[in-house]
C-alpha cells in the first residue's frame, strides 16, 4: 500500500539554506539573474502541484458521485499521465543535467542535492503504484463500476501522498536551486 512508502519530512539542513538566506524566495523574480529558464522550470513545480491537487479533487468528486465514472476515468486517464509522465521526465533531467550544473557551480551543496535525488527515487516508487491502480481503477469504471470504488478510495489516498510529498520535495528543490542559479548568474 502507498503508506508504506518512505516520504522524507525533515527540512533541509541548515547548511544548505545559507544561500536562501542571502536570496529569500520573495527577492528572486526582482533579481537580474533571475532569467526565463529559472521561470519555466518553477512553473513546471507549479504544474505538478496542480495536477496532484487535481487528482485529489477529482477523486473526492467520484467518491461523492458529483463526477461521472466516465468524465472520472477521462481525467483520471488524462491529468494522471500527464502528472507521471511530466514528472517522471522532469527529475531524470534534474538528476542527468541540472543537478550536475548547480554541483559543478557549488559543491556546497552536494548533500542537499543528494537529499532531493533520493527523494526522485522514492516518489518513483509511489508514482509507478499510482499508475498500476489508476490503470486498474479505469478498467474497472469500465467493466464493474461498482468494484472501483475501493481502488479510487486508495487513489485518493495516493493523490494526498503525492500532493504532501510535493508540497516537501518541490519547495525544498527551490529553496536550495534557486538561490545557487542566482548566485552564480546560472542559467542566463
Amino acid at each position: 500500500m502507498l503508506d508504506t512508502y518512505p516520504m522524507r519530512t525533515d527540512a533541509m539542513p541548515c547548511e544548505m539554506q545559507i544561500l536562501l538566506d542571502k536570496y529569500p524566495r520573495d527577492s528572486w523574480e526582482a533579481h537580474p539573474g533571475f532569467k526565463a529558464k529559472t521561470q519555466q522550470w518553477l512553473s513546471a513545480h507549479q504544474l505538478f502541484r496542480h495536477l496532484a491537487e487535481r487528482m485529489r479533487t477529482d477523486a473526492e468528486a467520484y467518491l461523492d458521485r458529483s463526477l461521472p465514472p466516465g468524465e472520472y476515468a477521462t481525467r483520471l486517464s488524462r491529468f494522471g499521465n500527464a502528472l507521471v509522465g511530466n514528472l517522471h521526465g522532469h527529475h531524470t533531467w534534474e538528476d542527468r543535467s541540472y543537478f550536475p550544473e548547480l554541483s559543478k557551480a557549488d559543491p556546497r551543496f552536494d548533500d542537499g542535492l543528494q537529499v532531493l535525488e533520493k527523494d526522485h527515487a522514492d516518489l518513483d516508487l509511489i508514482l509507478d503504484e499510482f499508475t498500476r491502480t489508476a490503470n486498474r481503477a479505469i478498467k474497472l469504471i469500465h467493466l464493474d463500476e461498482p468494484q472501483a470504488q475501493p481502488e479510487i478510495g486508495t487513489l485518493h489516498m495516493a493523490s494526498q501522498t503525492i500532493e504532501a510529498f510535493l508540497a516537501r520535495h518541490l519547495s525544498d528543490e527551490e529553496e536550495l536551486a534557486v538561490p545557487i542559479i542566482l548566485h552564480h548568474r546560472l542559467r542566463g
